[in-house]
């Protein structure tokens, strides 16, 4: 049984991103991925080979609360779902980090602020190449350092709506974007961004974990990456304190492996499956679970992906690069947080065809691609114990949710049409269901969170401040389980930002 001084199991924003921090440790490291690398092929940036033939998500359905199978937005692959994401990475809000009082209840604060984990946020928006401008967005947290990169440029098209907003005294500001746009050497030919948020991104410009954290880690003789390698239980030492093998299956074929130190960062909903399905004599709810909350209070966000249609033609080929905070914490006519508005990537045509009896009758495909804005809206969910992830007796994973503190995120709906009504839009938002694949609100698994939350309360959480898990000494959690709360912001960056800190926890104190 081959032996190392630490396994992470996952290669996403977590496992990727604590892997490129440690690397240069000399440290032996193992990188275990049930998935395989995404091929470069032209099929990347296909409406209908990513979007309707889902050629890249996993080929695996689960069960919603009442017993009926879905194909979940999830991706089993060499950096996970940071290869398809839109790489927009924000900063949580300070407040959000506290106790936040919402509409429909109380957001739980965090065993660590923000300023703890600040150091790590400049650190994970210059590793993942984030270009943005401080002191544009107004609920903005205070940062020791402003971005290493510029703000990506609007769009024509996009330029005129930011203008528009400013000129309604609303605060529009460059969304944060992780993307590599060249070293600027001479003779490097200029990126022009068009297939991004949703699909594989061939060119790599996109920041993602794979072409970021894995690749950088790869250059070093320690780190070992083996794909098609599925975990399918963590053993721990007969007194249930140490995981002492990690049981890895690929194809027919059964591996064991052992580590010092196990990571498990195979996403929030996965990470919490393989924590219930290693259950032992020492720990019979599952591995880490004393306190009982092992696949429970999951979260994903209130989302909605809407589409304005506006009176001007769009020929906006990216799109992605303006958000608006200005009703994060409320409004004038609502005291409680209603969330965060961005643009999405620019659709097509193709991308509407299913739903296009039900969504815009008497509309023209070709119009509504030509003539739309597209929006992504995120509220904040509360942690529910009774939203969590089951197994069957046959392995088959069930996620039980029911959204929860709508009202805010209705609230913000309703102030985008406001905005849109007097800059030239169309008085109707329509939805966008294809967004990552979405097709059912249960399928949208991009911003997974909550499932082993961390906490300084062994009896309330399953991770300590730094993700090692209260139950075993050994086993640590580094993905979106850790998190408390949702916030209403894109988790991506604060899962790379806890990562890095952990990195260096690891480094100082256990390695």
């Amino acid at each position: 049984m081959a032996h190392y001084d630490l396994i992470i199991i996952g290669t996403g924003a977590g496992g990727g991103t604590l892997a490129c921090k440690l690397a240069p440790s000399g440290r032996s490291i193992l990188i275990l991925e049930r998935g395989d690398y995404i091929p470069k092929e032209k099929d990347n940036w296909d409406t209908q080979a990513v979007f309707l033939d889902a050629k890249y998500k996993a080929k695996e359905h689960w069960l919603d609360k009442n017993g009926k199978l879905f194909h979940p937005g999830i991706h089993y692959c060499v950096g996970g779902n940071t290869k398809v994401y839109g790489s927009a990475l924000l900063r949580m809000r300070d407040r959000d980090f506290e106790e936040l009082t919402h509409h429909g209840g109380t957001s739980p604060a965090w065993p660590i602020s923000y300023s703890e984990l600040e150091p790590y946020y400049t650190q994970a928006e210059n590793l993942y190449h984030v270009h943005g401008q401080r002191g544009t967005d107004p609920t903005e947290p205070p940062a020791s350092a402003p971005y290493a990169y510029a703000p990506l440029p609007h769009e024509p098209r996009i330029q005129e709506l930011y203008d528009d907003m400013k000129a309604m005294d609303l605060n529009p500001f460059p969304l944060p974007i992780g993307v590599r746009m060249g070293n600027g050497k001479e003779g490097d030919a200029p990126i022009t961004l068009d297939r991004f948020d949703g699909f594989p991104d061939p060119s790599e410009a996109k920041a993602d974990s794979h072409v970021v954290a894995i690749k950088s880690a790869l250059q070093y003789d320690n780190v070992t990456l083996l794909t098609n390698s599925y975990v399918d239980r963590l053993i721990t030492e007969p007194n249930g304190k140490t995981v002492k093998e990690v049981v890895v299956k690929t194809g027919e074929e059964q591996t064991t492996y052992s580590a010092n130190i196990v990571v498990v960062a195979c996403g929030a909903i996965n990470s919490a499956a393989l924590l219930l399905r290693s259950a032992n004599d020492r720990h019979p709810t599952g591995l880490a679970n004393s306190s009982d909350v092992v696949g429970r209070h999951y979260m994903a966000h209130n989302n909605s992906a809407l589409l304005a249609l506006s009176r001007k033609p769009n020929p906006t080929l990216f799109g992605k690069t303006l958000g608006l905070n200005d009703f994060y914490f409320g409004s004038d006519d609502f005291e409680y947080p209603l969330g965060h508005i961005q643009m999405l990537g620019k659709s097509d045509a193709l991308m509407y065809k299913e739903d296009a009896p039900g969504f815009a009758p008497g509309l023209a495909l070709d119009y509504v691609a030509k003539h739309s804005l597209d929006f992504w809206l995120t509220s904040e969910d509360l942690p529910d114990p009774n939203n969590r992830i089951t197994l069957g007796k046959d392995g088959r994973l069930q996620l039980h949710y029911t959204e929860n503190n709508l009202e805010g995120h209705h609230r913000l709906i309703k102030k985008l049409r406001w905005i849109l009504e007097h800059v030239g839009c169309e008085p109707h938002l329509l939805p966008n269901n294809l967004y990552l694949g979405k097709k059912i609100p249960v399928a949208g698994t991009a911003h997974q969170c909550g499932t082993i939350r961390f906490g300084k309360d062994p009896s309330a959480s399953a991770l300590n401040e730094f993700c090692r898990a209260h139950d075993i000494q050994n086993l640590y959690v580094v993905d979106g389980s850790f998190f408390p709360s949702s916030s209403a912001v894109n988790p991506g960056l604060t899962i790379m930002a806890q990562a890095l800190r952990v990195g260096d926890y690891l480094l100082d104190q256990v390695l």
